[in-house]
């Protein structure tokens, strides 16, 4: 009669070996690997912010002189626009009190911005020096979507051939014949974004808003990584 408490312990350690048992062995010849590659493309978009400021004593003027400077620097600009080549769009627009030293409101300022972008550069630096209602205040260079996935399948190759190509001189080294791949990830890291031009320039073409900006976009890198296991082979 004592015997019975015994039984589920009896039970619990049986349980217990078969699971143990049952786990399979840790894998062997398994090596993770990292491979990548990439490519300097021409960076194909330019951006450039418009901008102008304005201040007085009356908010409403204020507000009525940046409301027509940047009218007419968007009739200008939608002369020269071209869906994908040159788009416009208006940027920020702010208007807020000036204070005196002692407190209170003694006047008031704001800006307004206009953005201009595409893949047209000599149009967008044309029209920038067309404009005389607003001074450049930024101007930078990116890489769109299209250039990016047209390059990246090109990449995508080179970087998953020399992840095979280091897969299979790995098994050799180890003294394995050849080698399955267990898992892998395959990713291409986005390029910056726009990227600011020099500043000196865009302050000496503030100064002269009838010239063209000059424009040279320079290169950005496309980059795919790939990474993950293998288990050689006998």
């Amino acid at each position: 009669m004592r015997s019975r408490p015994f039984a589920p312990l009896l039970i619990a350690a049986v349980t217990a070996a078969g699971a143990a048992q049952a786990e399979p062995p840790p894998p062997q010849g398994v090596v993770s690997l990292n491979a990548s590659a990439s490519v300097e493309v021409t960076k194909d978009l330019l951006n450039v912010v418009l901008s102008t400021t304005r201040e007085g004593q009356d908010a409403t003027t204020v507000q009525t002189q940046l409301k027509q400077a940047l009218d007419a620097a968007l009739a200008e600009a939608r002369k020269a626009a071209k869906p994908g080549q040159l788009e416009v769009q208006t940027g920020n627009f702010s208007l807020y009190p000036r204070y005196a030293a002692k407190g209170g409101i003694n006047g008031w300022q704001g800006s307004a911005e206009l953005v201009i972008e595409g893949k047209d550069m000599p149009a967008i630096g044309a029209l920038t020096g067309r404009i005389s209602t607003m001074t450049i205040g930024r101007v930078s260079y990116g890489v769109s979507r299209e250039l990016r996935e047209k390059v990246e399948g090109e990449v995508t190759a080179q970087a998953i051939a020399r992840y095979r190509a280091k897969a299979a001189e790995y098994a050799k080294l180890f003294g394995y014949s050849g080698y399955v791949i267990r898992e892998v990830n395959v990713g291409a890291s986005e390029p910056p974004g726009y990227s600011p031009a020099p500043m000196i320039r865009a302050k000496a073409m503030s100064a002269s808003a009838d010239e063209a900006l000059p424009v040279e976009a320079g290169k950005a890198p496309i980059v795919v990584n790939v990474n993950g296991t293998v288990q050689m082979t006998k």
